[in-house]
């Protein structure tokens, strides 16, 4: 048993960080909202302004990613692991980070017309980012309810299974349909970045489910 296993036995967990993840989980629903706006819509200028949303999102995060960390810095005792606190915080905010992606190369590339399909994917990427933040309500009582954290993990690995099925529709028909050229570079590019943002989801889980191993 490692130190940190050791002293968690005997003194009161740090629960200054799951306020914090609820935050982080809070703000990264609200960029998936703004996401799902954005793949809907084909005017230009809404399209920035959501792209901009979507931005103070991305700043928002940044500034809770730092305070945990900062409070990892000054904390003696974890909930979990001390790698575990760091790495989980800069998952979600990757996950974000991806999002924020998808979100500028619509309002970069400007294809001509929102597509079903992509908007579609933005709505599995919303209810990871409400997987998510139902996880993080769950993270205090983690060690009784790791049935619970599996299977709503379950359910992201899920999604990402219903968005890979999506995507790979969406792009055998653009491949076959699609007559403009650029139109087509800038609708693929698009659909990759959204479908990444759905792996990295999986991946942010991942991370979750181990966490819940160690400590169960």
């Amino acid at each position: 048993m490692n130190i940190d296993k050791f002293l968690q036995i005997f003194v009161v967990k740090e629960k200054k960080f799951f306020p914090l993840y609820i935050q982080q989980t809070e703000n990264i629903v609200k960029a998936a909202q703004l996401l799902c706006e954005i793949t809907k819509e084909d005017d230009p200028d809404e399209r920035h302004i959501l792209a901009r949303r979507i931005k103070e999102c991305e700043t928002i995060g940044d500034r809770i990613t730092d305070k945990i960390v900062d409070e990892l810095m000054n904390s003696f005792v974890t909930p979990f692991d001390r790698q575990d606190v760091h790495q989980l915080a800069e998952d979600f905010d990757t996950f974000l980070d991806s999002i924020r992606d998808a979100s500028k190369k619509i309002s970069i590339y400007q294809p001509k017309r929102s597509s079903h399909k992509i908007n579609e994917i933005s709505e599995y990427i919303l209810k990871d980012a409400e997987l998510f933040l139902e996880l993080a309500h769950n993270f205090e009582n983690m060690r009784n309810d790791v049935k619970l954290i599996d299977k709503l993990c379950d359910q992201i690995k899920e999604n990402e299974h219903i968005v890979d099925d999506i995507y790979e529709s969406y792009m055998s028909t653009l491949f076959e349909k699609e007559p403009d050229p650029v139109e087509l570079v800038k609708k693929k590019n698009v659909a990759q970045a959204i479908e990444d943002t759905s792996d990295i989801a999986k991946s942010v889980s991942n991370t979750i489910r181990s966490i819940a191993v160690k400590m169960s």
